[in-house]
């Protein structure tokens, strides 16, 4: 995350149509790690039974609901309201970002249009989102992964996560079977990214900042998130790498302060 992220303000339009209610707590809370939604609000036509199962949820958020009428069977009645709602807020120039909750293509114009005017562009989705409204974020956040983070709290909260007991068996090397089980999940086109990204602005000595490397994949992949592959950040998923990357940690100044460095091996 940026340092600046907590002070942009943010308007946060959904597309009741395309996304579903069950995680809107997990969606809030998500967002707010990006910056303070000053501007919340959710489209539907709301006489339809099929989005009653928001109706229950937009109190506790405070989300304002704005009526679509469907004059059409068949066509998503939020796509032109959201997207009129959304010049008006950039033209208003009281908000620094957008971010819009949809599983929609359609919203792939709109997208592009905002980051051309300077806006930061946050998306979140279902796994089943096209890559082209993926690609026009500068960050989509899957809501599969935020459910199952929810799922995760819930399981620990209620004494229920299954947490392997201690075995007499020592493993022969370094790494945890653990994190060999969840290493195996990262693809390789994501290793190859991952390597591509610490080449290309890695130092003399092969040595890249970990904070640059994740702004900088981040950028090529919006979609990338390290709970995507079973990690909570991403230095933890780095150094389930071993094979591939070194990890270097070195304290600054500043009692306390630790940066983490990582190259390729054998750079």
């Amino acid at each position: 995350m940026e340092e600046n992220a907590k002070e942009l303000k943010l308007a946060v339009l959904i597309d009741a149509d395309n996304v579903p209610y069950s995680n809107v707590k997990g969606m809030m809370e998500e967002i707010a790690k990006y910056g303070t939604p000053t501007t919340k609000r959710i489209y539907a036509d709301w006489t339809k039974p099929n989005a009653g199962g928001w109706k229950s949820v937009l109190l506790e958020h405070a989300i304002t609901p704005i009526q679509q009428y469907s004059y059409t069977v068949g066509k998503n009645s939020s796509d032109s309201a959201m997207i009129i709602d959304a010049m008006d807020l950039l033209y208003s120039e009281k908000v620094d970002g957008f971010c819009i909750v949809s599983s929609d293509s359609d919203f792939t114009r709109l997208a592009i249009r905002l980051r051309e005017s300077g806006m930061k562009v946050i998306g979140i989705g279902e796994k089943k989102t096209p890559n082209p409204f993926i690609v026009a974020c500068d960050r989509f956040i899957y809501i599969e992964v935020l459910e199952g983070a929810i799922k995760k709290t819930r399981a620990i909260a209620n004494g229920q996560s299954k947490i392997p007991k201690p075995t007499a068996i020592i493993p022969t090397d370094t790494k945890k079977p653990v994190e060999k089980e969840i290493a195996a999940k990262i693809d390789l086109q994501t290793i190859e990214l991952i390597e591509s990204t610490i080449e290309a602005i890695g130092d003399d000595d092969g040595w890249a900042f970990l904070g640059d490397v994740g702004n900088l994949i981040v950028k090529k992949k919006p979609e990338f998130d390290p709970r995507n592959y079973g990690f909570a950040k991403l230095t933890p998923m780095l150094k389930s790498l071993t094979d591939i990357l070194e990890i270097d940690e070195r304290y600054s100044d500043k009692k306390g302060i630790k940066h983490v460095y990582v190259r390729l091996k054998f750079s």
